[in-house]
């Protein structure tokens, strides 16, 4: 275990630990958490999962409704090339800049959010830039997840919890199943994965936090609540660049 805040200076690196990689996918978690439901008392549309995107799409598309066609559609592709923005970032990272791939996509996405800030704070006066809002707002989703699912070797996500719900109650229907002292010849006892369920409990709760945070910074503070988020993320990404620029 890396000694207390010393974490901090080690969630971007390229050399990554098991604590490293919980560390960041439980702020990550807490992040989209906030912004998903930030975003939605914001522009009134949750952008962390494909899932209602695609619904929609089918839905309204039989319905006839093409505009929410289009709004489903658009948030699909954003989303998806948020993922494929953060797989160029990391690959390119890898090839051209050692020790620093993770670095950009996170800081991508801490300056993304700030836009997203500036953008609402000037749609008082321009009405029509939060059309673009929502789009953004599945972009940088798109982004976090490919980011952490890379980091982690697909351990963990952390905008949308279907697939970890899931996988917590995988867990926990192994935790209290009764292994019988006298099954079938060969038969291997059932255990849950403790740690594994731990971390996902985590990442969860993490979420969920995030999204009562979230919701009280944006209907207090409005999207300047989008400020200290970006603050985290370049809180991390700042000591990579830092560290790496110092070497001879």
């Amino acid at each position: 275990m890396l000694p207390r805040f010393r974490i901090f200076h080690w969630v971007a690196a390229h050399k990554r630990t098991l604590a490293t990689d919980e560390f960041l996918g439980n702020t990550l978690a807490f992040i989209a958490g906030a912004i998903n439901a930030g975003g939605f008392l914001a522009v009134g549309q949750y952008t962390s999962h494909v899932t209602g995107f695609v619904s929609s799409i089918a839905d309204n598309l039989v319905l006839g409704s093409l505009g929410i066609v289009l709004v489903g559609v658009t948030a699909l592709v954003t989303f998806v090339s948020g993922s494929a923005c953060s797989a160029v970032l990391i690959n390119w990272g890898r090839r051209n800049a050692p020790g620093r791939q993770y670095a950009y996509p996170l800081g991508l996405e801490a300056a993304l959010l700030l836009l997203f800030g500036a953008l609402g704070s000037a749609s008082g006066a321009f009405p029509g830039l939060l059309l673009l809002a929502a789009p953004l707002l599945c972009f940088i989703m798109g982004l976090q997840n490919a980011t952490i699912t890379k980091i982690s070797g697909a351990r963990m996500r952390t905008t949308h919890l279907t697939g970890m719900v899931t996988d917590i109650g995988i867990e926990m229907g192994k935790l209290f199943y009764w292994n019988r002292r006298h099954g079938p010849p060969g038969a291997r006892t059932v255990a849950a994965d403790r740690r594994k369920l731990a971390i996902l409990l985590r990442v969860v709760g993490m979420f969920f936090a995030g999204g009562i945070v979230g919701a009280v910074g944006f209907a207090q503070l409005g999207y300047v609540f989008t400020v200290p988020l970006a603050a985290i993320l370049l809180g991390f990404v700042w000591p990579t660049f830092v560290r790496i620029g110092k070497r001879p």
